[in-house]
């Protein structure tokens, strides 16, 4: 877990068409409802489906959140795609007490090798759980749960009626798909 106490800066790595975006306004609400101050936003270029897509959060528990800027120096690093890793470092910045937390079947091990993570790891086969409970590969929800089970940012419970709102019918397996991540999430210190 991190210190949700003070800000939380959050840098959410994926491709167009994944969700990342949605995800950052889906925890910002959660956190809003839970008296937090918090902040969500994308990064946009000429980006396309399958593109690299950056989206970032902030949340802090106490004070009115003055900053906006990209955020550089996350607290947190969420990777939607695994194949970002090889193209991208999406470990730029992060804090060296920071959590990165990835969609892999990875290990732990192999992780930290190929890549030269040194910081805490979080990792979660999120592709598979999208597969199984949504029929589909997009993995922003699942990848909510792995956010939520690393962190703390928010209560699990306070996403429930903010993925209702988005997600109507479809809601329930979103729901479903975030449990099942929270609750596989494998988290190294």
């Amino acid at each position: 877990m991190i210190d949700t106490t003070q800000l939380v800066e959050i840098r959410w790595h994926g491709r167009g068409g994944q969700g990342a975006v949605t995800s950052t306004g889906l925890i910002a609400e959660a956190a809003i409802n839970e008296g937090k101050f918090a902040q969500a936003f994308p990064s946009f270029g000429p980006e396309r489906r399958g593109a690299p897509v950056l989206a970032f959060i902030r949340i802090d528990s106490k004070e009115p959140i003055r900053i906006r800027a990209e955020i550089t120096e996350p607290d947190v690093v969420v990777v939607l795609d695994p194949s970002l890793l090889r193209i991208v470092n999406v470990t730029s910045g992060l804090n060296e007490n920071g959590i990165l937390i990835i969609n892999t079947k990875k290990s732990f091990q192999a992780i930290e090798s190929e890549f030269k993570v040194k910081q805490k790891l979080a990792t979660i086969d999120a592709t598979k759980i999208a597969r199984e409970l949504l029929g589909v590969p997009i993995v922003n929800t699942t990848m909510i749960g792995a956010l939520l089970r690393a962190t703390g940012v928010v209560k699990l419970e306070s996403l429930i009626e903010p993925l209702q709102h988005r997600f109507g019918h479809l809601a329930e397996r979103n729901i479903n798909a975030m449990k099942k991540a929270y609750e596989e999430t494998l988290v190294k210190e």
